[in-house]
């Protein structure tokens, strides 16, 4: 493994100093300052790490220079050349790995959707298992789930559930959760004890500020209309549900969960921005799907990205080849940890390889 070149460490460095200056020189405000901002605590920690790092390359120059000076220095310096080439060696790997590419939506928010699929009642049942399990997981790291809307399964669960996640670190821990999601077990109304496979569809996007993605109000098509329950009930007697389209693109967004027009159309909004803020970054990011659909899938049972078998008590990640033999507690949340780190991992195996072989 090759040393890092001093002139990227010091490019580093400098470009760190300057935004620290820009920062704190108050020339820059509003949205320019917001941006800097991001740059500034994505630099910091690659700032720092170069910094010691560019440290280290100058004991370890001042440690030869001892050596070949000979004398009793010379064997002093020869000791303690191996300690320092392994913390050498330990920083470099750490700079590498910040030196990866940034995914931008790391640490934003998520709008969390899930679908039930093929399956019927039970794809249903599973998608409000699926959805419960990421409500549990989002307890565990103390983020806040705030339910956007929902249509509720006739046999328990949802057809469709939407919900915000709030915390730090979300998208970054959770956006791996979208695909296909297959359950294979006995139902509640299975009476002859016969296992079925349903699926579910998931899908997790980075909430997207006015910062990230401007809509002009020129491309958009607002309706509203009276909001309605179930078997086509009247839930109340005003025109609150809103429905918005983004006319370039063709993408709609309905709400009616609320019974005030104007939070009706600030959830649509913020559903409506999220959507267009992920074609962008799928646009960008040549490894991501082209298009939402893609991403999600059709919900049939051949597409899956992970598998919840439970006569076996397995859930096992297809991408990745990982079975762990904890299927109940990966449902109840926590245990789902252990799946996202193995994910994350494995993602950024699959960058440093990437660099090393650019390199």
């Amino acid at each position: 493994m090759s040393a890092i070149p001093h002139e990227k460490l010091d490019r580093i460095i400098q470009r760190f100093a300057t935004v620290e200056h820009d920062m704190s020189s108050g020339a820059v405000s509003g949205d320019a300052f917001v941006k800097l901002s991001r740059e500034y605590a994505d630099l910091e920690p690659t700032a720092r790490k170069a910094q010691e790092l560019r440290k280290a390359y100058d004991e370890r120059r001042d440690l030869e220079d001892m050596v070949k000076a000979g004398g009793e220095l010379a064997q002093m310096a020869e000791a303690e050349r191996p300690v320092l080439d392994e913390k050498i060696e330990k920083m470099e790997q750490e700079i590498r790995i910040l030196l990866l590419p940034k995914d931008a939506a790391d640490d934003k928010n998520v709008i969390l959707e899930v679908r039930a699929g093929t399956g019927g009642d039970e794809a249903a049942i599973f998608a409000g298992d699926l959805f419960r399990m990421y409500q549990r997981y989002a307890a565990s790291k103390n983020w806040r789930v705030e339910l956007i809307s929902a249509s509720e399964g006739e046999h328990g669960g949802y057809k469709e559930v939407i919900a915000n996640i709030y915390g730090a670190g979300a998208f970054a821990h959770l956006k791996f959760e979208s695909g296909v999601h297959r359950v294979q077990r006995v139902p509640a109304t299975e009476t002859q004890g016969r296992i079925h496979t349903s699926a579910a569809t998931v899908a997790v996007l980075p909430e997207a500020e006015d910062v990230d993605i401007k809509i002009e109000d020129k491309d958009l098509r607002i309706d509203v209309y009276r909001s309605s329950g179930p078997g086509g009930q009247s839930v109340n007697t005003t025109d609150s549900a809103v429905r918005i389209t983004h006319i370039p693109t063709g993408i709609a967004v309905a709400q009616q969960t609320e019974k005030s027009q104007l939070k009706n159309k600030n959830a649509a909004m913020k559903l409506l921005r999220a959507r267009l803020y992920e074609i962008e970054r799928q646009r960008i990011d040549s490894e991501r799907s082209a298009t939402r659909k893609d991403q999600v899938g059709s919900g049939d049972r051949s597409e899956r990205i992970r598998t919840y078998n439970f006569p076996q008590g397995r859930c096992t990640d297809h991408r990745i080849n990982l079975t762990l033999y904890k299927l109940d507690q990966i449902i109840e949340g926590p245990a789902l940890e252990e799946m996202v780190q193995a994910l994350m991992t494995n993602h950024q195996a699959e960058l440093l390889a990437e660099a090393d072989n650019a390199a």
